[in-house]
């Protein structure tokens, strides 16, 4: 399934410009995915394109930072407080992992997680088979769930997500 969201990602570079999922799976065929792939991929999707309806970027007034919020019910975008911690369910940690969780906590504390797209994140590494799940597969959830929502990742963290870390040499 990861295979086919990077062949996604990488071919319709915004989630507004991917085709119609039926359209879609006859591209992907066409490209020779396997079918069971395709479907598993098409149903991830899907469930990416619910998640992040919700979803809001907004802008503070100085420009230099952006949070993503939920809308709620009175169509106000909810912050996430300062002092609230993310306490992960023992099948989050068993499906995630040690790795994957502490990967995603850096990207919070980085900024590059806002709260409501860390949330998206879990939902949908939950959402996948196999445990635990890997980094690179972890890493492709997050470009994902950025490309869903429209909002661009930094170019250096663009590049850690995109880089293989085990191809890297240390001076």
């Amino acid at each position: 399934m990861f295979e086919v969201l990077v062949f996604v990602y990488e071919n319709y570079w915004r989630g507004d410009a991917c085709p119609a999922p039926e359209q879609l799976g006859r591209k992907l065929s066409a490209q020779g995915f396997d079918a069971d792939e395709i479907r598993e991929a098409l149903h991830w999707l899907d469930g990416l394109s619910h998640a992040t309806q919700g979803i809001q970027l907004v802008r503070h007034a100085d420009e230099t930072t952006a949070t993503v919020g939920i809308r709620s019910r009175s169509d106000e975008v909810i912050p996430q407080s300062p002092h609230s911690i993310r306490v992960y369910s023992n099948a989050e940690q068993e499906h995630i992992g040690a790795e994957c969780l502490g990967f995603i906590s850096f990207l919070e504390s980085s900024g590059v997680l806002p709260t409501g797209m860390r949330e998206i994140v879990i939902e949908r590494a939950m959402a996948t088979s196999g445990e635990p799940l890997t980094i690179d597969e972890l890493k492709i959830i997050v470009l994902m769930v950025h490309w869903s929502t429209g909002v661009e990742p930094d170019a250096l963290v663009l590049d850690e997500l995109c880089d293989d870390a085990s191809e890297r040499v240390a001076h």
